[in-house]
């Protein structure tokens, strides 16, 4: 009978959202630069890896400024003098980076935005991984659409518009904590390098002397921000403000559908190839398996900074990718439900049920302390800051009325506590949930 209701709630809640989110998938997936849903397709053939490496391509988004603005496009800068420091991309290019300068009450603040981008994890996926924008600032784009936290339209970003906004550009496939090479593929994994080589270029080029400063970072960039926080942190004096903000960074190390650990054995291949060992914190590496170390629920508790995380429960990379991805799905009985939620059964929905659970079990010591925040909204989602409509408009997801650009401004500023866990799906109406083809 509590299978049947809960089937019936699911059914519910499609029905009322089924038109919302198609209409989404058709807007999205016209014209350059909008969202790609998911065709299927990965570097190579049946690799888990290469999915797991190439599927955050596929999670391409909208980002389009509201109300009909045209959002800000941003050149590409590269770091000419971190060459001498060997912080380059996997193939060797310089890395680089997007920056609008602040103004105003805006002129001494800096948002540092990480690039998301997946990771790479063996030879094979690297080598493909540095053929792409993810892995060579020669395939970058000259120029980004700065929406969402990094807008400079008060309208659309209420508390960081005039702020100095930087996003610093992936290409190291290790969420910017590799230090190793593979001279015989060509391979530079130079990822802490590439950090701190950017790191030290912002802060001669004005950021040394910011009364405030926030790093916050999406998918891969949002692992990067919690892996790089108190770094961060102590590149300014104490009376400075600084804070991080992880967006769809809290990935699990849980059980996929048949029993595995995908991811695990994906962070594995990383900390080996990339050298990431050296890189992460000793509080976690003195006692356990580095491998371990680099997924976040296992640091979280241990960021002294003021940490703000932003997930959604049903992060739709995690079920695309790790949770269920084809290497799992031994008789495709997820084919449909990993891309649609609308196309999961009674069994499945209590599957992505217990996956929110641990989720909201693992932050319950990080949500002790009073200086972090929390926004975990119960979407089909992946990274809410970059995109307009999830970040701040009409319409964006609210928690008990109180939206996501709201939440990270009242958190960052200590106007009031945010510390909000939405009631488990379909209770939320407010989603801007993600569909796959």
């Amino acid at each position: 009978m509590e299978a049947k209701r809960a089937m019936d709630s699911h059914c519910a809640a499609v029905k009322s959202l089924r038109v919302f989110v198609i209409m989404l998938v058709l807007v999205w997936s016209k014209g350059a630069g909008g969202f790609v849903g998911w065709n299927g397709t990965a570097p190579y053939d049946d690799n888990e890896e290469s999915f797991l490496e190439s599927e955050i391509d596929h999670v391409e988004m909208f980002r389009g400024g509201s109300g009909g603005t045209r959002p800000l496009l941003v050149g590409l800068t590269l770091i000419y003098e971190a060459a001498a420091a060997g912080a380059v991309c996997l193939d060797g290019s310089l890395p680089g980076y997007h920056i609008h300068r602040g103004y105003g009450s805006g002129a001494n603040s800096w948002l540092i935005h990480l690039e998301g981008g997946g990771w790479c994890n063996t030879l094979r996926n690297c080598v493909y991984h540095k053929k792409t924008r993810h892995g060579s600032s020669t395939y970058m784009e000259k120029e980004i659409q700065f929406t969402g936290i990094l807008s400079d339209k008060p309208q659309e970003n209420p508390d960081f518009f005039n702020w100095n906004r930087v996003k610093l550009r992936y290409c190291d496939g290790a969420s910017f904590s590799g230090d190793s090479q593979d001279e015989k593929a060509q391979l530079y994994f130079r990822g802490e390098r590439i950090w701190s080589a950017a790191m030290e270029h912002l802060m001669s080029n004005g950021m040394r002397y910011a009364n405030q400063a926030l790093l916050s970072g999406c998918s891969a960039g949002g692992l990067a921000s919690i892996l790089h926080c108190d770094k961060f942190k102590e590149l300014f004096p104490s009376n400075t403000r600084v804070k991080c903000l992880s967006d769809a960074g809290l990935f699990l190390d849980v059980m996929d559908i048949s029993g595995g650990r995908t991811l695990r054995r994906m962070f594995g291949g990383l900390v080996r190839l990339q050298g990431v060992q050296k890189n992460l914190p000793q509080s976690c590496t003195n006692h356990l398996n580095p491998i371990l170390c680099f997924f976040p629920q296992r640091l979280i508790n241990s960021v002294r900074t003021p940490l703000f995380l932003l997930n959604a429960a049903y992060d739709s990379w995690q079920i695309l990718a790790s949770l269920a991805p084809p290497s799992a799905d031994f008789h495709g009985r997820w084919q449909g439900c990993r891309k649609n939620f609308a196309l999961c059964d009674a069994s499945q929905i209590r599957f992505l049920q217990g996956f929110r659970n641990q989720m909201v079990t693992i932050v319950r010591g990080f949500l002790r302390f009073n200086k972090n925040g929390m926004f975990l909204n119960s979407c089909f989602a992946h990274c809410q800051t970059e995109r307009q409509d999830t970040w701040f408009g009409y319409g964006s997801p609210h928690i008990r009325n109180r939206g996501i650009a709201k939440s990270v401004g009242d958190w960052y500023f200590d106007r009031v506590v945010v510390k909000v866990i939405d009631c488990p799906y379909p209770c939320d109406n407010t989603c801007h949930n993600l569909v796959f083809k």
